[in-house]
């Protein structure tokens, strides 16, 4: 098949693809999506460790394109009583529509996903820093155009009650174009907090989410 052939044919699969998609992650709930690994829309099914130890924006960019996300866990003695890194109930995900038509399979402009986390940690006397990553995946939509897609991600930290005791604000920039509509991006920082005197790190935990209070968001 020529090139041009082909583009003309994945031009015309594109809105059956993300129509049926769309359909049956709606009937499904994301079930595929298990925190924020592996699954989602073109990943492996197969269950796959949600952590790494060693934080490397490389690695976690590797990972989100290996279709199998196979990823093992090298957390060790780093990871023993670090708070844990995860993705946020279902905002591990985020559609962007067009305006006016969130919710409508035919309407979609690019969807973002979390696919990968890693984390790692240094403990202080009464100060806890953890150095967190994640990765995933951009796809461009029907209703969306070649350029640079930006999604805001929010991430924030909880104590044992569940109360959130440090938060921040992280912003993904990825390029798709109608013959590569599919980007990746990845991501490390380092967020610190204080835990009081008797508290035990591993009573907090470390969470990131996109922010679905943008423009069209679904």
């Amino acid at each position: 098949m020529t090139q041009s052939a082909y583009r003309a044919f994945a031009s015309l699969a594109r809105p059956v693809v993300f129509a049926v998609l769309l359909t049956g992650l709606s009937a499904c709930g994301m079930s595929s999506l298990t925190s924020g690994i592996g699954g989602g829309w073109f990943g492996s099914k197969k269950s796959t460790n949600a952590e790494v130890g060693s934080v490397n924006e490389d690695q976690l960019l590797t990972a989100a394109k290996t279709e199998t996300g196979a990823i093992s866990d090298m957390g060790g003695a780093s990871a023993h009583g670090c708070p844990r890194f995860q993705v946020w109930s279902r905002d591990g995900y985020v559609t962007i529509y067009e305006q006016g038509r969130v919710g409508d399979a035919l309407a979609v402009m690019h969807r973002g996903e979390i696919t990968k986390t890693a984390r790692e940690c240094n403990v202080e006397p009464g100060r806890v820093t953890v150095k967190y990553g994640f990765s995933g995946r951009v796809l461009l939509g029907q209703k969306g155009k070649s350029g640079r897609v930006s999604l805001p991600l929010n991430v924030f930290v909880t104590d044992a009650k569940r109360e959130k005791v440090a938060t921040d604000k992280v912003r993904i920039n990825v390029d798709v174009a109608l013959d590569n509509p599919i980007g990746y991006f990845s991501v490390v920082q380092s967020v610190t907090f204080n835990i009081p005197e008797g508290s035990r790190p591993a009573e907090y935990e470390v969470y990131v989410g996109f922010d679905r209070n943008v423009p069209g968001g679904g």
